[in-house]
């Protein structure tokens, strides 16, 4: 990356310039855009004239070939198509499609040369994105070249200073006194004398603009340079700025005046029809005025006469603009905006001249406002649009239309404002709102809202009294289904077992025949899996939730439903079925463009299935892919809460606790903690980190609050929030004999809910806090169990603690089996800590580790296909392959792990490998 930083009229334009010559000639492909001062409001001003010169030639068909996935995402940012009705990508994620375009260009059309000048002047969507793109410009084969003036460029335009960087941009020095007088006697005559270039040189402080300029004028004026003629300068040089150009411009008659006028208004790349009707000028006369502006180094010259008008200088725009009188410019901007509806060119091109005009009530400009913010809106540009909402409501709307607006205006600001969102959506309730699909929108979004803020309670409190007043019943029920979603968020809620009861009548009695329905029955599924109802019944309601479609990417439902759908399945021992639902959810996430904190919370919630899974590796980049997306999206944001708590287990699991210690502490991962149950829930995650840390009196404190809180609820499922196990551990060493009754608790909801993962995980935590005589048979119960489940990282636990426990009754032998499978099954999880604690009971033991066979794949074995078939057909496994029990048991283990379920999940999940139970093509 190239940056030049230099005031005005220092040559940045004209180096620029000279770069894009030069790059050319070299056979380099050549991107160029520039900002505008007028444009500064009009999103991806500059990402249009960057990028859409080498799209816009494409048919759609080819359009479509060459964008792939992001089509319908950077199609409209870029002015290549229409944008389209639906949800609106978000910001990130539009980027990230700005991105893979440029980069393609760059790899497809290298090396590529991108030269960006008045960086200062891009609007802010284009210039978060090129800034944030500048680093990996360095990977590619492209030279990115840009220029601004330093005391203007904006926030986002920070990386092209060099503070993060550490690369300055370099400075553009006023010309020498001798660089002056040479240009001087190249422009005016080489007879020019000293005095004169010297007084030359003073007047213009070595300015090249203004040196080129006055170079101009003393050749136009015939002024001979000698000493005699040097006195005559500073009057000239006036005249090329400030009052001297407005005076010398008003010397060129009112027509002339006018269209300069329109021109400054109108901005950049300027149709000569269009700034004749800003300025009301017929065709003839517009030739005529533009002529004179050019004779007098107003506007550029230009090749043919419908070519677009240009200023010579933006220092000359800037001028002639705020030379306008106020009322004057007030008049043209309204004027323009009439003029590019008329001409065809969409609101959106209108509504940035209908920001300087003045209120007046006038409903077309409502109009036009509003469409242009759903067009900006639906591109990607939510601060755009809110800037248009903001002057529509200003106008202002007609009562009839004002809660519509404040609606809208709080959709825009949703992902980047919630709080002013709040206030918009409940001042558009307090509106007379005639429409009630339009009331129960702005309730659906408001209450959205409020519950994303940690503000649930009064999201409930909502929902509750607007479905009271709701006149029809699928709104009703639609509220309904949304106040039990949030309740079952709130850690606070006062009549959690009253609601249970209340959600399973209801459930109970519908047949998911919309969307609304299917929402409360996977909310009946979800309740269900928070208070251990057996998982059969979890599972059956989850299934007819999705019998008939959950979409994930419906912006006016949200995700959460779909999500605790899936999470359904995974704590009833069916991660294989969750991991399809989320890779659905992922998908349909990035097709809509949407990669803040939606992508982030699907890529962590995919890492916590590969944990549960045991599969620590993939977990881990999946988290700390979710995390990097949380992390653009802000600090202690619900999607950063979740990725570092699951950060924090996968770390742990992996026995690297400072790590994990090292990331809780810079994300600031600890109380307070949120106001809503999460899963997992992050007060038990940062307990378990405090106990690893040993600090067990925290740990205990915090878990114990944990138990406080999800008690009352009836929130007793272990699988879900396993509080009790680590509080078992936390007290085994003060308080043994309330450890131990803690952790029989904890095995007693966990057999009510029948999820073999839960029940051999309590049974390890179990033996650990009971008399040493009692371990082993609690150990082999939990291997039982773990065996007969996907959950691999907790069968290596039971494996190798079973290990310890029978080599400390000097039972060597079976010690050895169960450590040499321990250590097999840790070295698979990536579980590297359990590896090295398996290896060193190996080595007390007097066992030498033997060569590992590792997993490898989820594609099953000839033997243990045939043994799921045979286990499905209920027909003996053992017999059939000739070996005993214990052999086919470890078959059935493995399955269940490669397959992600238990026995119970067992035939659905060998048709989804495509072949079904009893093909004889599957058994060897």
């Amino acid at each position: 990356m190239l940056a030049y930083a230099a005031p005005a009229g220092l040559g940045k334009t004209t180096l620029l310039a000279e770069i894009r010559r030069s790059a050319g000639a070299r056979g380099c492909t050549v991107l160029s855009a520039r900002g505008g001062d007028q444009e500064q409001r009009v999103a991806f001003h500059v990402a249009r004239q960057l990028l859409q010169p080498q799209l816009a030639h494409a048919t759609d068909t080819e359009l479509r070939e060459r964008l792939g996935s992001w089509y319908d995402i950077v199609g409209p940012a870029l002015g290549l198509r229409a944008s389209a009705e639906g949800s609106p990508p978000d910001p990130q994620g539009l980027r990230d499609g700005l991105d893979w375009v440029l980069t393609h260009l760059a790899v497809r059309r290298a090396p590529l040369v991108v030269v960006l000048d008045d960086v200062h002047w891009a609007d802010p969507e284009s210039l978060g994105w090129l800034a944030a793109f500048a680093p990996r410009a360095e990977e590619l084969p492209m030279l990115l070249v840009v220029a601004y003036r330093p005391d203007e460029l904006p926030d986002e335009g920070i990386e092209f200073t060099g503070h993060r960087s550490g690369q300055r941009p370099h400075a553009l020095a006023p010309l020498t006194s001798s660089a002056v007088a040479r240009l001087v006697r190249d422009r005016v005559g080489a007879h020019a004398d000293d005095t004169f270039c010297r007084d030359f040189w003073n007047v213009t402080s070595g300015n090249p603009f203004e040196t080129v300029e006055l170079a101009a004028k003393v050749r136009d004026r015939g002024l001979e340079p000698t000493a005699d003629g040097a006195h005559e300068l500073r009057d000239l040089a006036a005249a090329l700025k400030g009052t001297g150009l407005v005076t010398r411009l008003e010397r060129l008659g009112p027509a002339t005046v006018r269209l300069a006028w329109a021109c400054a208004v109108l901005g950049t790349e300027i149709s000569p029809q269009l700034a004749g009707a800003v300025a009301g000028l017929g065709g003839e006369a517009v030739a005529e005025c533009a002529g004179r502006l050019r004779e007098a180094r107003v506007l550029a010259e230009t090749e043919g006469p419908d070519d677009p008008l240009q200023f010579v200088h933006p220092l000359i725009a800037t001028t002639v603009y705020r030379s306008i009188p106020a009322a004057t410019r007030v008049a043209l901007h309204g004027q323009a905006a009439w003029c590019v509806v008329d001409a065809g060119l969409g609101p959106t091109a209108a509504a940035r001249h209908l920001l300087e005009t003045h209120p007046e009530g006038d409903s077309w400009v409502v109009h036009q406002l509003r469409a242009a913010a759903g067009e900006n809106l639906r591109a990607g540009a939510p601060d755009a649009a809110r800037r248009f909402l903001a002057r529509a409501l200003r106008e202002p709307p007609a009562a009839d239309d004002r809660a519509a607006v404040l609606f809208e205006l709080g959709c825009s600001s949703l992902l980047t404002e919630p709080a002013t969102t709040v206030n918009h959506l409940r001042a558009a309730l307090e509106e007379p709102v005639a429409d009630p699909a339009l009331r129960h929108g702005i309730v659906y979004r408001l209450s959205q809202v409020l519950a994303h803020s940690d503000r649930l309670v009064e999201a409930s409190e909502l929902l509750g009294r607007e479905a009271r007043q709701a006149t029809d019943a699928r709104s009703r029920l639609r509220m309904q289904a949304e106040k039990f979603m949030w309740d079952a968020f709130r850690a606070d809620e006062p009549e959690s077992p009253a609601r249970s009861r209340r959600l399973t009548a209801l459930a109970d009695r519908l047949t998911g025949r919309d969307l609304t329905e299917r929402y409360i029955i996977g909310l009946r599924a979800w309740d269900a899996t928070l208070r251990a109802e057996p998982s059969a019944v979890a599972l059956r309601h989850a299934e007819r939730a999705l019998d008939g479609g959950l979409s994930w990417a419906d912006e006016s439902r949200g995700f959460e439903v779909p999500v605790l759908v899936a999470l359904t399945h995974l704590y009833a021992d069916r991660p294989g079925r969750a991991e399809e639902l989320f890779a659905a959810g992922t998908a349909e996430f990035e097709s809509q463009g949407w990669r803040g904190a939606h992508l982030s919370f699907a890529y962590t919630l995919q890492g916590y299935i590969r944990y549960r899974r045991g599969r620590l590796v993939e977990a881990e980049d999946f988290v700390r892919a979710g995390l990097r997306l949380a992390e653009r999206v802000g600090p202690r944001t619900p999607a950063q809460w979740y990725a570092v708590g699951v950060i924090v287990e996968v770390l742990l699991a992996r026995g690297r606790v400072e790590e994990a210690a090292r990331i809780a502490d810079t994300h600031d991962f600890g109380e307070p903690f949120p106001a809503a149950v999460t899963f997992p829930d992050s007060q038990t995650v940062h307990a378990e980190l405090l106990l690893a840390r040993g600090r067990t009196e925290e740990a205990a404190a915090q878990l114990a609050a944990v138990g406080r809180r999800l008690d009352p609820r009836g929130m007793r499922n272990p699988a879900w929030c396993p509080w009790q196990l680590h509080l078992a551990l936390a007290e085994a060493a003060t308080t043994p004999g309330r450890a131990r009754d803690t952790a029989q608790d904890a095995v007693a909801r966990a057999r009510q809910y029948g999820a073999p993962s839960a029940i051999g995980q309590a049974l390890r935590v179990t033996a650990e806090v009971s008399e040493p005589s009692e371990r082993v048979k609690l150990l082999e119960e939990s291997v039982d169990w773990l065996d007969q489940s996907p959950a691999a990282y907790e069968l290596a636990r039971s494996l190798v603690a079973l290990g310890v426990a029978l080599r400390r009754t000097e039972r060597a032998g079976e010690a050895a089996e169960h450590l040499y499978r321990g250590l097999e099954a840790a070295q698979d999880c990536g579980a590297d800590a359990l590896v090295d604690v398996a290896r060193a009971e190996l080595a007390a033991a007097g066992l030498r580790p033997r060569a590992l066979h590792p997993a490898g794949t989820d594609t099953l074995t000839a033997r243990e296909r045939t043994a799921a078939d045979l286990t499905v057909r209920d027909q003996d496994a053992a017999a059939v392959l000739g070996v005993d029990a214990t052999t086919v048991g470890r078959l059935l283990s493995a399955v269940y792990r490669k397959l992600g379920t238990d026995r119970t999940g067992l035939a659905q999940a060998l048709k989804n490998t495509g072949r079904h139970p009893g093909d004889p093509a599957g058994r060897g």
